[in-house]
């Protein structure tokens, strides 16, 4: 079963409508309007040398600017105004221009006849327009995760021109420039697209960014036509992402180094059982070797190295016997003073 349906709010287009198409001149018109922002502030002039289609050519210069009205709309974005038909300072064509004054802009042109007014054919519009930054401009947005790494800080410019001359602009171009210290501004050409009428103001939204890793103090500038309109200052963060990166870097590098050294160091040492170091346990094979070796016949002078002690046999153990060599007889066992003679007794005669 398809959910519910919703239809998309209609986008408000304003309008403006007339109680009379010609008027005398200061006679008074009521002037009626439907589809404008709820709330909006909106401001009603009669101007001349205009027409529907090309907006007030002259700006609020061709307007009678002391008889304005100033009203505000209802929650239904209407509202209703009596107008006085002032004649303006410049010769018809001539409309109500109706615009808000803050807030997102709109403006409608309605054709008046003012009876009596002179009458003149337009202007010649080949001369230029004249933009102004009618507003302080500003910064929006803010930086990211990979900002605080290194990457390209983004912002939007804004700022609110005016049209000051007497031609319409179209898709004006304008040249931001961003400036780090006592370096010059880099200009990058940005288009905007939209008109701005004579006697006209427009929000002009421009985004840029910055090269990767940039920070301290910026100059953001804005012009156009080589004419500097407004300049606006913006303090960028360190990439402390950065600086921490390094610093583990350094810290991480050397352990490493360490570690493999330390592993080469212990792969490369002699193991025990397969290799014996001669300088420390020479001592050690000599005891040993002398130990092994038979003793040696020393002569009548020499002492006899001290045999290492015998454990004493147990107390209840039988003593030992000495067992009969089965080569010798008892009357040739060598004697005690010759080892390698039998021992005969000596015969002596009668003395």
């Amino acid at each position: 079963m398809a959910g519910p349906s919703y239809a998309a709010p209609e986008k408000l287009v304003p309008s403006v409508a007339l109680s009379r198409a010609e008027a005398a001149k200061g006679a008074d018109i009521t002037v009626t309007g439907k589809g404008w922002r709820p709330g909006a502030l909106l401001m009603l002039l009669v101007c001349g040398q205009s027409t529907p289609g090309l907006g007030v050519i002259g700006g609020t210069n061709s307007c009678s600017n002391a008889d304005g009205q100033a009203v505000t709309t209802d929650a239904k974005g209407s509202f209703s105004k009596v107008l006085p038909a002032a004649p303006p300072p410049k010769p018809c064509p001539c409309v109500v221009h109706v615009a808000t004054v803050q807030g997102e802009q709109a403006v409608v042109d309605t054709e008046l006849k003012i009876t009596g007014h002179p009458v003149a054919p337009l202007p010649d519009q080949s001369g230029q327009g004249k933009l102004a930054v009618l507003a302080e401009p500003r910064l929006d947005g803010s930086g990211s995760l990979l900002t605080w790494f290194g990457a390209p800080p983004a912002r939007t410019l804004v700022f609110t021109v005016g049209n000051l001359g007497s031609a319409p602009v179209k898709d004006p171009v304008f040249q931001l420039g961003s400036a780090h210290g006592v370096f010059a501004p880099q200009w990058e050409d940005q288009q905007w697209k939209g008109t701005i009428q004579p006697g006209q103001k427009a929000e002009v939204k421009l985004d840029f960014e910055l090269s990767a890793g940039a920070h301290g103090d910026y100059q953001v500038s804005i012009q156009y036509a080589k004419k500097l309109l407004a300049t606006e200052q913006w303090g960028v963060d360190r990439p402390w992402g950065v600086t921490l990166f390094w610093i583990l870097l350094c810290l991480v590098v050397p352990a490493a180094v360490f570690r493999i050294g330390m592993a080469v160091v212990d792969r490369l040492r002699p193991r025990e059982g397969h290799r014996v170091n001669p300088g420390r346990h020479r001592g050690a094979q000599l005891r040993e070797v002398a130990l092994k070796m038979p003793r040696l016949a020393r002569g009548p002078g020499a002492t006899a190295p001290a045999a290492p002690a015998e454990p004493e046999p147990p107390a209840t153990a039988p003593p030992p016997t000495t067992a009969a060599l089965p080569w010798f007889t008892p009357d040739s066992a060598p004697s005690e003073n010759h080892p390698t003679r039998p021992y005969r007794p000596t015969t002596k005669g009668n003395s």
